[in-house]
């Protein structure tokens, strides 16, 4: 019996020392040391934190239902835990652009371990300083302005003729898939000069893979999402790794260069920051850019002008002047006349404003920084969440009306303290400006030699990630031809 009696009085410790510790592991989970006032908000529970609430599906044109609740509760400014991660999450424009003026003095790019693993730890969006910056200059040889100028508006031009022409008169396309299939494409050749039709690596089936657990719960276990966007990393990573080896083994001289001898020079190049892993990475990331963010943004801006038809008209008019000004009707479009598209340019400057497609902005604090009160310690990550300001009634009248005449004789940058439809600060998406040029283009011969009509779907959700759960199905047919609708589902015609 007193043996009995002292096992139990045992257990009892055992039991009430475990009780008491975990009580004080989640009271510390729960209230994070600070050296001042940390930010309102709440930390979830320990590990997952506010994990599963953040990637709640919701519908799209609107903020996450998880930071508007927030904001409501704590204001502009709380705390939070993604992933195991201690965040601060900013709506607040004036404290944005103030984190995006203070790169690399007070705050620097940072994203959740589980992003890195599948952006690529030697990757663009990893690379910080020296290495970001000569990474990015590399990237701007490709897409910047004199590229665009002299090489790039008649490959686009070429490539948005040829697909149109070959959608056109088809019962239906799914515009989202489609759209995604032409700028892979065409992001493929300009950086790895590879074509799908003379390869047997499908490169684009690695890429669906990856695509599809991009924006999933970080559960690292075959069969989930995010496993699934590994291995189709992986797979991608291998396909690219056998065509740069080959390159290197067998090296073409050629009129014209692509993206990948450009980067096998640089690793050729003594004391070259360019490595293979840093290489890999970078083509890794630039192939998914080049399809991804623009595919979506079109489509959208596609949907816009099908639901608004003085946009339409207004568009219409703008492209059909270009032509009449030319003295040959036939000629490609210049420079000049993509700079001429004002009211093109706030068609997508609208579009991307609405579309959100990046729901978050991450940076890590490097001192401990005090706004409004409240003190942010040196180790937290702030993410900075661009739909609350793009919604925001201060800052836009009728946000959530799609208007691009509320952009007219303003400037348009790529970033600004109200604007971060392509990021902000030094780290501003290097392909603003080319995947623009892209829309525009698309946008002129659409309007001008096309009309199209809506057979199904145009439904957006969130995840936070923008999906179109039921695609965009449309039919496009030449102007000056006229055909029945083929479909009893058909809703509308441009």
């Amino acid at each position: 019996m007193k043996s009995n009696s002292l096992m139990f009085a045992l257990l009892s410790v055992v039991v009430s020392v475990v009780i008491l510790c975990i009580t004080h592991w989640i009271h510390k989970w729960r209230n994070p040391k600070c050296k001042g006032k940390l930010p309102p908000g709440s930390m979830g529970f320990p590990l997952l934190g506010e994990t599963i609430q953040f990637f709640a599906p919701y519908r799209a044109n609107n903020i996450s239902p998880f930071i508007t609740k927030k904001m409501e509760r704590y204001g502009s400014i709380f705390k939070t835990n993604l992933v195991g991660h201690r965040l601060i999450v900013s709506t607040d424009a004036g404290f944005n652009s103030f984190i995006f003026q203070q790169e690399g003095k007070l705050f620097q790019c940072c994203y959740p371990k589980s992003f890195n693993e599948i952006a690529g730890r030697e990757s663009m969006v990893s690379a910080e300083g020296f290495l970001h910056k000569y990474l990015r200059n590399l990237v701007m040889n490709l897409v910047g302005n004199e590229s665009m100028k002299q090489k790039l508006i008649p490959k686009v031009e070429k490539m948005v003729c040829e697909h149109l022409q070959s959608w056109c008169g088809q019962a239906s396309i799914e515009l989202r898939e489609a759209v995604a299939k032409m700028e892979f494409s065409f992001g493929a050749k300009i950086l790895l000069s590879y074509s799908e039709s003379k390869s047997s690596k499908n490169l684009k089936q690695a890429y669906a893979d990856f695509q599809h657990g991009l924006i999933s719960f970080p559960l690292n276990i075959p069969g989930t999402a995010y496993w699934k966007c590994l291995q189709g990393r992986k797979k991608a990573v291998e396909i690219i790794k056998s065509i740069l080896e080959e390159r290197r083994a067998t090296p073409r001289k050629r009129q014209e260069k692509d993206f990948l001898d450009l980067v096998i020079e640089e690793i050729k190049k003594n004391g070259s920051l360019m490595t293979e892993a840093i290489a890999l990475d970078l083509l890794f990331i630039l192939v998914f850019a080049a399809f991804e963010t623009t595919s979506i943004a079109l489509t959208l801006a596609v949907k816009n002008v099908c639901e608004h038809p003085k946009v339409l008209e207004e568009l219409t008019k703008e492209h059909e002047a270009i032509l009449r000004n030319r003295k040959n009707i036939d000629s490609g479009i210049t420079w000049q006349e993509y700079k001429s598209m004002t009211f093109t340019h706030t068609v997508i400057h609208e579009t991307v404003r609405l579309a959100n497609i990046v729901p978050g902005i991450f940076r890590k604090v490097l001192k401990d920084v005090d706004i409004k009160g409240y003190t942010i310690p040196a180790g937290w990550i702030v993410m900075v969440c661009p739909p609350a300001v793009h919604m925001n009634p201060k800052q836009y009248d009728d946000p959530f009306t799609f208007n691009p005449w509320r952009w007219q004789g303003q400037e348009l940058n790529a970033g600004s303290q109200k604007f971060m439809g392509f990021g902000g600060g030094s780290r501003l998406c290097a392909g603003a400006e080319f995947s623009k040029l892209q829309m525009a283009i698309f946008l002129h011969h659409l309007v001008t030699k096309y009309r199209w009509r809506v057979i199904k779907g145009g439904d957006i959700i969130r995840i936070p990630a923008v999906m179109f759960p039921n695609g965009f199905h449309i039919q496009i047919l030449e102007k000056n031809i006229q055909k029945d609708a083929t479909t009893t589902e058909s809703r509308e015609t441009v």
